[in-house]
């Protein structure tokens, strides 16, 4: 299913540090490993965050050098493109151990070939991940770019890539001053989402979001994205948010197979 624009839908259910607003992640950003002490998502409300676009996110080619530019400087796509927003553990790797170095990184089984398609369907492959364990102090935020190094060669190997990487580092109940608040760019908040749509010049009505956890799904019926809920890491049994998924599918590349060849409804 290509993405296709909608109307937007009425859900029942549903350091610079310093000088920032400490609900909004600095320009950087990350996701937590599967751990009851290292949490994946922590805000529960189904009442959406309000629209803002200060949200985390690195990659090789982000653009950071001077934020005023507008968005048809610094993005390669059209404006109001479609994009495919990929949760990261459990939705591209394993989770079934803690993610706090490169060596714990393990791409799921048909994971690169499936954004490897897209890559070839020319669809924006968006990774949004909470990293909540560098708040923790589980990891810091160079070993998490030395993991996305990593990420990026095992995807390489297979012909794939991801176009921009969004994460979070904060966590409200952290070990780590800098990081211990309750951000909004945290899933589900909209954050990340938001900073790619400007980044991008992406159109999220006509977007989808993949993910494994309720907190996935929540932050993309809240962006007014497609979502699809996949039976791999949390298999949407995190209990955290009610969210309902336009689709529940096997894993990545069974959510490929409907991006690709169904519309969404």
């Amino acid at each position: 299913m290509t993405p296709k624009a909608r109307e937007p839908v009425e859900r029942s259910h549903a350091d610079q540090e310093a000088a920032l607003d400490p609900r909004r992640c600095p320009e950087h950003g990350s996701a937590s490993p599967l751990n009851p002490s290292q949490p994946k998502d922590a805000d529960l409300s189904p009442t959406p965050h309000a629209a803002s676009g200060g949200a985390s996110g690195v990659t090789a080619n982000q653009d950071t050098a001077n934020p005023s530019r507008s968005r048809s400087d610094h993005s390669p796509y059209a404006e109001g493109v479609a994009a495919v927003f990929l949760d990261r553990d459990g939705v591209l790797n394993d989770q079934t151990a803690f993610v706090n170095k490169p060596e714990d990184f393990n791409l799921l089984p048909g994971a690169a070939a499936a954004v490897a398609r897209l890559n070839r369907a020319g669809i924006p492959v968006v990774v949004v991940t909470n990293q909540g364990g560098i708040a923790l102090g589980y990891l810091t935020e160079d070993d998490l770019a030395a993991i996305h190094e990593r990420m990026a060669t095992l995807l390489a190997d297979e012909g794939a890539h991801t176009d921009k990487i969004y994460y979070c580092p904060h966590f409200a109940s952290g070990t780590i001053a800098r990081y211990a608040n309750d951000c909004e760019d945290r899933k589900p908040g909209t954050g990340m989402l938001e900073k790619a749509r400007d980044d991008l010049s992406l159109d999220l009505r006509k977007s989808v979001l993949v993910g494994d956890a309720t907190t996935d799904i929540l932050a993309g019926i809240r962006a007014g994205c497609r979502t699809i809920l996949v039976r791999t890491g949390y298999a949407g049994k995190d209990g955290k948010a009610i969210a309902e998924p336009d689709h529940v599918v096997a894993d990545l590349p069974a959510a490929v197979d409907l991006i690709l060849t169904e519309p969404c409804v």
